[in-house]
């Protein structure tokens, strides 16, 4: 890592992606407000692109809303950030800070690691490239 100087980037950007109990439907919602293309679609995701950004919703059982403004339920949603090689990432992001969360559903598409404020993110492949 450098201080000051210029670092090569570990990932890029990838996606924003939100939680809801109906990923259907909220991506049907933001497909119409945003004008984004469907890129794919389950029972469990959906994936919209546009204006150079992508979108996922993902389905969560036990989804609730947060009562913004409050706190009892915060916000929800995480990074998806597009690597190319899923270890040298998880290694790199490990060093900036980073801390490896137990639960990896499928660590051989992508790795959840935690930020140093405790916010997940994902490391990621993007969609339609294989490791």
């Amino acid at each position: 890592m450098s201080s000051g100087g210029a670092m090569a980037a570990i990932a890029r950007f990838g996606a924003i992606s939100l939680d809801s109990s109906d990923p259907h439907r909220l991506g049907q919602f933001y497909r119409e407000l945003l004008d984004f293309e469907v890129l794919y679609e389950s029972g469990e995701l959906v994936v919209l692109a546009g204006a150079g950004v992508m979108l996922t919703i993902e389905q969560v059982a036990d989804h609730r809303p947060p009562d913004w403004p409050g706190n009892q339920v915060p916000k929800q949603m995480h990074l998806d950030l597009f690597v190319t090689d899923l270890d040298i990432a998880e290694t790199a992001a490990i060093e900036c800070g980073a801390v490896k969360a137990g639960f990896q559903p499928a660590p051989d598409r992508w790795r959840v690691l935690i930020d140093p404020a405790g916010h997940p993110f994902c490391l990621t492949i993007p969609p339609g490239t294989d490791q």
